[in-house]
């Protein structure tokens, strides 16, 4: 696997600090940080690493190109120049996704067509065919044009990062797991901390903590497209899984709590622990918010309450608000974490944020207003 690529990890706006960080993690230190994309120089065994262990990333894709092209003919020449064989077989299929920002090159139709037509006619000069039936594994090839400048690639996840292969049930306005297991890692929580959400619903924010705390990779339990790729073989990836399992902490205590008022959405949250494997590291509860309480200390908050950008909602949400100061006022040790997209929660709760930080649920700008808390007292070892 000592074949060196370079490889995009897409992330939402945002984001990209949380993903470089889990890069870096991972051993990749050197790169480049963009606007929703981070880029490492790597092996093909990163391809493996990357997809099971990136928590906040949305896709990881193998950059073949990237190049200044502002009319068809020399976003043909270079796409065509390039060496498409070496990653898709003869029966590969290989289907075309654009966009297209600011550029001269703005019918994104034609362009998906043209780097078609491109990739096409090197695989007849490359394999002496000229027609592919496309019925093998699955090479997406992504085209993004941002002012003239072109990026290639190929996506190697498939299915987005976000769908671990847990949540099989659906609440009400779910976020993605990517964003919150960002939430979680910009937040002071570490497992050996408390961790509460009084907005749980389906369960994704303590589940997610709870696969954090417990070193487990969040893709461990689903397919990727490139375990297809003849190029990386079985042994690479089970090599990849391996290491997963070596690393993981199954028997972790955690003290990880959900509430919710909606005994429905619990029973859901309860059915997703299950299948993430982290049934045993929390403990959920039907509670109403205006009766929030715990006598732990220095635990965090971390929670996605209501918007109420319904109509009918925004009486509901603005007196939820109002009533946190007071729920929240006997948690005076507590670091606190909230995302919402209310444009005066600030005025509402009568407190200003200690951070704050722009991300997207979705298409929806919020805010993550962040209250940290005290630091926990050190424990200091007593000789023996």
């Amino acid at each position: 696997m000592s074949q060196q690529i370079e490889l995009i990890a897409t992330t939402a706006f945002g984001l990209e600090a949380v993903v470089a960080r889990e890069l870096k993690a991972l051993g990749y230190a050197e790169q480049t940080v963009e606007d929703g994309r981070v880029a490492i120089a790597a092996d093909l065994s990163a391809i493996c690493r990357c997809n099971l262990w990136l928590r906040s990333a949305d896709r990881v894709l193998v950059k073949m190109a990237e190049f200044e092209a502002d009319d068809f003919g020399l976003l043909f020449d270079r796409t065509n120049e390039l060496p498409w064989a070496d990653w898709i077989p003869v029966d590969g299929a290989f289907p075309v996704r654009g966009k297209s920002v600011k550029s001269q090159l703005h019918s994104v139709p034609d362009c998906q067509k043209l780097v078609k037509k491109a990739i096409v006619e090197k695989l007849k000069e490359s394999y002496g065919d000229t027609w592919f039936e496309e019925s093998g594994a699955v090479f997406a090839v992504d085209v993004a044009l941002l002012r003239n400048r072109v990026t290639i690639s190929l996506d190697t996840s498939g299915a987005g990062l976000h769908k671990r292969g847990y949540r099989r049930l659906t609440g009400q306005a779910p976020l993605r797991e990517t964003l919150v297991a960002a939430l979680v890692q910009l937040s002071y929580w570490n497992a050996d901390r408390h961790l509460l959400d009084p907005f749980c619903g389906t369960g994704t924010i303590p589940i997610e903590a709870a696969l954090i705390g417990r070193n487990l990779a969040p893709g461990r339990g689903r397919q990727f497209a490139a375990e297809q790729w003849p190029l990386l073989g079985e042994t690479v990836w089970r090599q990849a899984r391996e290491e997963a399992e070596d690393l993981a902490e199954h028997d972790r205590e955690l003290q990880i709590i959900g509430t919710d008022i909606d005994d429905n959405a619990l029973s859901q949250a309860r059915y997703h622990a299950r299948e993430a494997g982290v049934e045993q590291g929390i403990h959920f509860q039907q509670r109403d918010f205006a009766d929030l309480s715990s006598s732990r200390k220095y635990g965090c908050l971390i929670t996605n309450p209501p918007y109420g950008q319904r109509v009918g909602e925004v009486a509901e949400a603005v007196e939820l608000y109002r009533q946190m100061p007071a729920v929240l006022a006997p948690l005076e040790t507590w670091s606190i974490y909230v995302l919402t997209s209310h444009p005066d929660f600030e005025r509402l709760i009568g407190r200003q944020a200690g951070r704050r930080r722009k991300l997207y649920n979705g298409k929806l700008a919020c805010t993550y207003f962040q209250f940290p808390g005290p630091r926990p007292p050190r424990v200091v070892e007593k000789p023996e």
